[in-house]
């Protein structure tokens, strides 16, 4: 984990609490993560890469489902969510908690008539995820955007999803199941 925090690291984190989310539309929601995203991409030091995991936690657990189905409905933003959510898996993951597991675990993730692509390896007490899809999984699984994003930040009951189908699993199951535990997630701020 980074150790200094840049200027801009701190002001995108305190707008981040200052934001009202649960006041905003869900184009307004998404117009806020697009100025954040330009001024990233513009070089500005302030961009949605900047916010700490626990404030990322806190604007998605104050996000109503709409808020987040506009991320997933939105090509860029979507792209970034998801590379944001899979560069932060190794710096949350556990390696005490997954002894013995080694699993090569495939994304999938709605987008129009295709998927976005992700793989997640676990293996040697290492967690790597990226686009290379050059291993064979012992699990896929597909799983709408604005859920996944749910899911890895806490903000949902990761059982549930799979007993109501938001959750489909291809390969080994019981893997996909225990996966999150391998995880230290923030809650989300004041959730017991």
């Amino acid at each position: 984990m980074r150790a200094a925090h840049s200027p801009g690291e701190h002001a995108v984190n305190g707008f981040a609490r200052t934001l009202e989310v649960g006041k905003l539309t869900p184009e307004q929601f998404v117009q806020v993560l697009e100025t954040l995203h330009m001024l990233g991409t513009a070089g500005a030091g302030i961009d949605i890469g900047s916010l700490t995991t626990q404030a990322l936690v806190d604007v998605v657990a104050a996000a109503s489902r709409e808020q987040l189905k506009g991320i997933a409905d939105h090509d860029e933003l979507r792209a970034v969510f998801l590379d944001e959510i899979f560069r932060r898996m190794s710096e949350h993951f556990r390696p005490e908690r997954a002894r013995h597991v080694d699993i090569v675990v495939s994304w999938r993730f709605p987008a129009g008539d295709d998927f976005d692509r992700y793989q997640t390896v676990i293996e040697d007490g290492l967690c790597v995820s990226s686009t290379d899809l050059a291993r064979t999984p012992d699990t896929t699984i597909t799983v709408a955007v604005e859920d996944f994003i749910r899911m890895a930040t806490g903000t949902a009951a990761v059982a549930a999803m799979f007993v109501t189908g938001k959750v489909k699993v291809k390969g080994e199951y019981a893997p996909a199941v225990r996966l999150s535990g391998y995880f230290d997630i923030p809650k989300p701020t004041g959730a017991d």
